[in-house]
């Protein structure tokens, strides 16, 4: 029933959302050189590596200059990129992950591998469902980015910042129903839908 769901709103989503993504594939392209989405490694479903794809926010060669994770204050972020990570329109090219069946639109966010190798047996639970495009813990830790500014980012987040955000998913995983995803969801676009609000008032002050 929920791949359905995916399926289903999923498809409709990538639809609707097409004209979003070619503009903003066009803001990317124009304002530093290099390809318009960024497809990285992941790790979803039975712990299989798949390809996640966003609209591409950093610099081109950033995963290879940096930590898999990314602060407020990280200059591999690009002008646009941070308008984009901040509203998540980065994110909507993962669509195509949920409607090929790699991704689900609510569940657990998917790791990079080199972080899910430092998983307990327990946190490992997360891999036996479909990542999600949004969640519990995307949500808490929507301010994420801010949280990370400072000294050593990535001992952070591993320390701190990772195992709230997986006991959050593991909360969530033992409670999942089609009800609670709806809410997630309704969640979810309300959080974007103000801070599209917020990055246009900004953009015509």
């Amino acid at each position: 029933m929920k791949r359905a769901f995916d399926l289903t709103a999923g498809l409709a989503a990538l639809i609707l959302t097409s004209p979003i993504v070619l503009a903003a594939a066009i803001a990317v392209r124009l304002s530093s050189s290099g390809p318009a989405i960024y497809s990285g490694p992941r790790v979803g479903l039975g712990a299989t590596e798949f390809r996640i794809h966003k609209l591409r926010s950093m610099t081109v060669g950033a995963a290879q200059s940096g930590p898999a994770i990314t602060a407020g204050d990280d200059t591999r972020v690009t002008g646009v990129g941070r308008f984009l990570r901040r509203t998540k329109i980065d994110e909507l090219p993962q669509l195509w992950n949920v409607v090929k069946g790699e991704m689900s639109l609510v569940g657990p966010r998917p790791e990079h591998p080199d972080y899910v190798r430092r998983y307990t047996a327990e946190q490992r639970r997360l891999l036996s469902v479909r990542p999600g495009m949004t969640g519990p813990a995307a949500l808490a830790f929507s301010d994420e980015e801010e949280r990370l500014k400072g000294a050593n980012p990535e001992e952070r987040y591993l320390a701190d910042v990772m195992p709230q955000k997986l006991a959050l998913e593991l909360d969530y995983l033992d409670g999942a129903s089609i009800g609670s995803d709806l809410k997630i969801l309704l969640r979810t676009a309300a959080l974007v839908g103000r801070r599209l609000v917020s990055g246009s008032t900004r953009a015509v002050r």
